[in-house]
C-alpha cells in the first residue's frame, strides 16, 4: 500500500481544521516528490482518480451508493488510510476551481521525457468505471469524462476506445478492439494479442499505475477477452 502511505505525507502537510485546495495538494506532489519521477507519477495518479472522481459527482450532483462502491473497487483502502483517502474526496469536492486546470496541471505532473503519459487514459478509465457504477453514464458525466480526456491529449480515437469498452460492452465487440466489423479475423487476432501485451499487469505497473489500482487493468482485460472471444465464436460458427 506505498501508494496510500504516500497520500498520507502528502495529507500530513495540510493541518487538519486548516482550508486545504487542490492547488496546494499539486504543489506538495511537486515539492516532496520532485526528485523522483516514478513516484511522483504515481502519487499524482492517485490523487487524480481519487480527486476527479469528486469532481465528477459534484458535476453530475448525484453521488449513488453504486458508484461508492465502484470508488472503493478501483482503490483498495485499508480501514487506517480510509480517512486520509475520503479527507482528499472531501477536499477535491469543496474546492472552488474547476476540474479543467486540475486536470491540466496532472497532465503536466505525469508527463515523461517525450510530453507524454499513458497513465492519463488508465485515470479516465478509472473515471469510466464509476460514472457507468449506477447503469448508466449520464449526459453530464460523459461531457466531463470528454473534457478530461480532451485535456489529458488523448485521440478523438483513443476516447472512444474507452468510452466504448464502457458503454457498448458486449453490444459492439468490434467497438471495443477498436476494429471495423469487416476486420478479418487475422486482423481481428492481431489487435487483440497487441491489446493483451499492452494491458499485461507488469506493462501498467512499469508505467506508473500503483498495484492499488490494479483492479482497471483486470475489469479492461476482462471486456478484451470477451469481445474477442464474442467475434471469435461468431466467424467459428
Amino acid at each position: 500500500m506505498q501508494i496510500l502511505s504516500n497520500l498520507n505525507t502528502l495529507l500530513q502537510a495540510i493541518p487538519a481544521g486548516g482550508r486545504a485546495s487542490l492547488e496546494a495538494i499539486l504543489e506538495s506532489i511537486r515539492a516532496l516528490f520532485g526528485g523522483d519521477r516514478e513516484t511522483r507519477r504515481r502519487v499524482a495518479f492517485g490523487v487524480a482518480v481519487i480527486a476527479l472522481s469528486a469532481k465528477m459527482a459534484k458535476a453530475d450532483g448525484i453521488v449513488s451508493q453504486q458508484e461508492i462502491t465502484a470508488f472503493r473497487q478501483i482503490l483498495e483502502i485499508p480501514p487506517e488510510e480510509m480517512r486520509n483517502v475520503f479527507r482528499l474526496y472531501d477536499i477535491a469536492q469543496e474546492d472552488i476551481a474547476g476540474f479543467e486546470i486540475y486536470a491540466a496541471r496532472l497532465r503536466a505532473l505525469c508527463r515523461d521525457e517525450d510530453g507524454d503519459c499513458q497513465l492519463l487514459a488508465d485515470v479516465l478509465d478509472g473515471l469510466f468505471h464509476i460514472a457507468k457504477a449506477d447503469g448508466l453514464v449520464h449526459e453530464r458525466e460523459l461531457a466531463f469524462l470528454a473534457e478530461i480526456g480532451r485535456i489529458f491529449g488523448l485521440t478523438e480515437q483513443e476516447f472512444a476506445r474507452i468510452k466504448n469498452r464502457h458503454i457498448l460492452g458486449a453490444e459492439n465487440p468490434y467497438a471495443v478492439l477498436g476494429l471495423d466489423p469487416d476486420a478479418p479475423p487475422a486482423e481481428t487476432r492481431a489487435r487483440y494479442l497487441s491489446l493483451v501485451r499492452e494491458n499485461h499487469p507488469d506493462r501498467l505497473s512499469a508505467r506508473g499505475v500503483p498495484d492499488e489500482f490494479m483492479f482497471i487493468a483486470t475489469e479492461r482485460m476482462k471486456a478484451i477477452n470477451a469481445a474477442y472471444h464474442s467475434i471469435s465464436g461468431k466467424t467459428a460458427a
